[in-house]
């Protein structure tokens, strides 16, 4: 069966809150919504001026847990302070770095690499979560959308070491000196954002996926030195189903006739960036079949 996503090509603080609408479920309760801060120095982030109004309107917390590399987000302390500089803590009900009083396992069932993953312990006290993702490139993944927010996003700075290293180790000083096989890695983080699925369904807890595809660039927010946009903006996408989400936003890439998008399209083959979806869509997290429904 073809999982719904909505698409609107207009990029506003209302367009955002109609995709949020027209997914048709009702987040309540204490709201997690999962986005990127970015790096001090990355400009591609979601700016406060664009998600704030929907972020008001579900009085959510934006939630985020620190990096295992190092930067200005390795730590909560300086995590908070990029996440003020970036205009984040005055929305909503401010923010939240999760593995800030914490961390806990949650078991990964049909793993091949990872054997549990590790998340920020702050993401317990949630009822129900927006993953509100940043459509871009990636370095090391190829691209990041709904499935890196969720895989590598939510994982505590020592479960980031653990997807990054495909459960070698979870050493953040250890991790970028494994071995692995590229696909490993790629099926590494697609077990994890399967682990958090699971752990909400598990515990009745509602999840919504939202992709802004805007300011596309090779590299993530991650990056201190993210480059431009290679690309003209895409619109918005939205689902209740993480995988046909990313498989949308990579269908549009290939199916772009921007000039940017070969490069970009590079990037992610390079990296094997769309067997994130497929494998996912093997471990029983969504389906890579959609019905795009433009609003």
């Amino acid at each position: 069966m073809k999982s719904k996503v909505y698409f609107t090509k207009e990029i506003t603080p209302e367009s955002l809150i109609n995709i949020y609408e027209a997914l048709g479920v009702k987040l309540t309760g204490n709201i997690g919504i999962k986005v990127s801060t970015g790096e001090k120095g990355a400009k591609g982030y979601l700016k406060a001026d664009l998600i704030g109004s929907l972020v008001n309107k579900l009085n959510g917390t934006i939630i985020e847990c620190n990096t295992a590399y190092d930067g200005a987000r390795n730590d909560a302390v300086e995590h908070m302070q990029v996440a003020k500089d970036h205009g984040f803590v005055d929305m909503g009900n401010g923010v939240e770095i999760m593995d800030g009083i914490g961390e806990f396992k949650i078991p990964v069932h049909k793993g091949k690499h990872l054997k549990y993953d590790i998340i920020g312990e702050g993401f317990k006290k949630y009822d129900s979560i927006l993953n509100l993702a940043h459509g871009k490139g990636h370095m090391m993944g190829g691209f990041g959308a709904n499935l890196k927010n969720q895989s590598i996003g939510i994982a505590s700075r020592n479960g980031k070491a653990y997807i990054h290293s495909c459960g070698q180790t979870e050493d953040p000083d250890e991790c970028w000196t494994c071995k692995y096989e590229q696909k490993d890695f790629i099926e590494s983080m697609a077990e994890a954002a399967t682990a958090v699925s699971d752990y909400l369904k598990e515990n009745n807890k509602p999840i919504v996926y939202i992709t802004v595809m805007n300011a596309i660039s090779l590299d993530c927010d991650c990056d201190a030195h993210q480059g431009d946009p290679v690309m003209e903006d895409i619109g918005i996408i939205g689902s209740l189903d993480p995988v046909a989400n990313d498989q949308a936003f990579i269908d549009m890439i290939w199916n772009s006739k921007d000039p940017g998008a070969p490069s970009l399209q590079e990037r992610i083959d390079s990296r094997m960036g769309r067997h994130i979806t497929e494998y996912s869509e093997s471990l029983g997290l969504g389906t890579t079949e959609y019905e795009l429904i433009e609003l």
